[in-house]
């Protein structure tokens, strides 16, 4: 089948796909809280806040969701949470979940259809409806301040409230938060961050940051008119909550190096940075305690006694995914061993701490229609939250794991018990499956993606390919897609919640995505309950 029409809408995919590996960088208080919906009263500046305990204290979607969450907690017996740890696994829908418990059993030689994750032994459970302030299918800025800050704002844009307008740096003056882990090191807690993505990117950087385009990571990225807004890593740096982070590990070097510091693991690369400040330099300068880890090597022999504060920045973008991680040259810790290390200095802290885990790179495998890295990648998250139930006490400290959406890779066909969950579906007599055009496919494939349609003499051909002597299984397959985009989208169900913990009882039912804030604030104690 041939369109000889150009498909622009290739290119508002790769926008609208900000979270993608090194992408361009997503009613009134009379209503019930069950309905809460976008007006113009979103674009206009957030009311004083005089005596509320956080900025945001009277956002119509920080009171909606802080009401159900009261409710639900009404005649519970929840007790104290010391310590949090908030689990996210980015693009980690049903599906996924699914599809990577049937991979780990089976890489296990075990049957992987009644496999079960760690995180699916937590006793508590919900479904989260990921949608924002301005979009039905959210992406990870928006989704990720909605889970540390108890609000839904617009995509693309990071700890502000609705009003705020995407790439416009005026609209961001009257419109900040305060996040969970800003109120953490206020109370004198410690705080940490591991990512597989970047530490200026979406999720991890909802913690600390407050912007008007998630995209503005480095000094570079600005607009000419930008103004006084700052971008995300210089903001990372310059965060006066409490004493700061006492550990945050991930990518992201590049944004934090000037432009003509070479790279550590490579000189063939520099940093971005265009202002002068060498932020890694000025981090080291905070105090004695201050180190930093490029290498493994760094990492492993980095002393996180006492007073540390550790920055690990083990790659210039994103870490490389597990597959790939043993051939980098300089060698990264796994998400497991960051984890395992951002507890044991956590917990050095006698009033407990506020931790975010971050699987960053489930999602850039579903970008890329490539669900073998997609679900290595959620195996080895899951690895995490094992080492993490491991090393901690269910008495004194919440485990909550979730995604931020979802995305559309699906599961489908009539495939035998314990066919291979990336191989080609075969019936339970042994016979390879086929669809009406007379080919193979596979278990898994996507709603869309840059494995659809490919352009040919000027046109666009979208004949599926025989994949009868392919190996489905390879790590560089790319699943059948089936509407051509640049970039694979997110999904728009809900996703799951998986808690365990004082405070876990309130995860039930269907929730809105920010009640996950009000849960954990709640539970530590960390914001005011009636």
């Amino acid at each position: 089948m041939r369109f000889s029409t150009a498909l622009s809408a290739l290119a508002l995919s790769a926008t609208l796909a900000g979270c993608a590996p090194d992408a361009p960088a997503g009613k009134t208080d009379a209503m019930p809280a069950t309905a809460i919906s976008q007006t113009k009263e979103s674009s206009q500046p957030d009311a004083p806040q005089a005596d509320g305990p956080v900025r945001q204290a009277h956002d119509r979607y920080y009171t909606a969701a802080a009401a159900a969450v009261a409710e639900r907690a009404e005649g519970k017996e929840t007790g104290h949470a010391r310590n949090i740890i908030l689990f996210i696994g980015d693009g980690m829908g049903i599906s996924t979940v699914t599809a990577a418990r049937i991979h780990a059993g089976q890489l296990e030689g075990a049957d992987g259809e009644s496999w079960r994750l760690a995180m699916e032994t937590l006793p508590h459970t919900a479904f989260s409806k990921t949608y924002s302030n301005d979009t039905q299918v959210a992406d990870s800025a928006s989704t990720a301040t909605a889970m540390v800050t108890g609000i839904k704002t617009n995509s693309r844009t990071l700890g502000l409230t609705s009003g705020v307008k995407f790439r416009d740096c005026a609209s961001e003056t009257g419109r900040g938060t305060d996040t969970l882990f800003e109120l953490a090191e206020r109370a004198g807690r410690a705080t940490g961050i591991v990512t597989t993505a970047r530490l200026t990117h979406a999720t991890p950087a909802a913690t600390y940051a407050e912007t008007a385009s998630r995209n503005w990571e480095s000094d570079k990225d600005l607009p000419e008119d930008a103004g006084n807004c700052k971008d995300i890593a210089a903001q990372f740096i310059d965060w006066d909550a409490g004493d700061g982070f006492e550990i945050a590990l991930g990518g992201g070097r590049r944004s934090f190096l000037t432009s003509n510091t070479p790279d550590p693991e490579d000189e063939n690369r520099s940093g971005t940075r265009t202002d002068g400040r060498d932020l890694v330099a000025e981090w080291l300068a905070k105090s004695e305690e201050h180190t930093v880890a490029f290498t493994l090597d760094d990492f492993s022999n980095a002393d996180i006694e006492g007073g540390a504060h550790l920055l690990g920045l083990f790659e210039p973008s994103h870490m490389e995914y597990e597959i790939d991680r043993l051939e980098d040259t300089a060698l990264e810790p796994s998400i497991e061993s960051m984890t395992r290390t951002a507890i044991r200095r956590l917990s050095q802290d006698p009033d407990g701490y506020v931790l975010m885990v971050e699987g960053g790179r489930i999602d850039h495998a579903h970008h890329g229609v490539n669900a073998a890295r997609a679900l290595t990648e959620t195996v080895a998250f899951d690895k995490a939250v094992a080492a993490a139930l491991e090393l901690t006490d269910p008495a004194d400290t919440l485990i909550l794991v979730t995604a931020d959406h979802s995305h559309t890779m699906t599961i489908a066909g009539y495939a035998r018990r314990n066919n291979p969950i990336l191989g080609k579906v075969t019936y339970p007599d042994g016979e390879l499956a086929t669809a009406d055009d007379g080919l193979p496919y596979t278990t898994l494939g996507y709603m869309n993606g840059a494995s659809a349609c490919k352009r040919r003499d000027g046109e666009w051909v979208c004949d599926r390919a025989d994949l009868t002597d392919t190996d489905t299984a390879d790590p560089d397959f790319k699943q059948q897609s089936l509407v051509p985009m640049v970039s694979e989208t997110h999904a728009g169900e809900d996703v799951p919640v998986y808690a365990v913990g004082p405070g876990s009882e309130l995860v039930s039912g269907t929730i809105e995505q920010n009640e996950i804030f009000h849960i954990l604030a709640r539970a530590s104690g960390l914001t005011q309950t009636e």
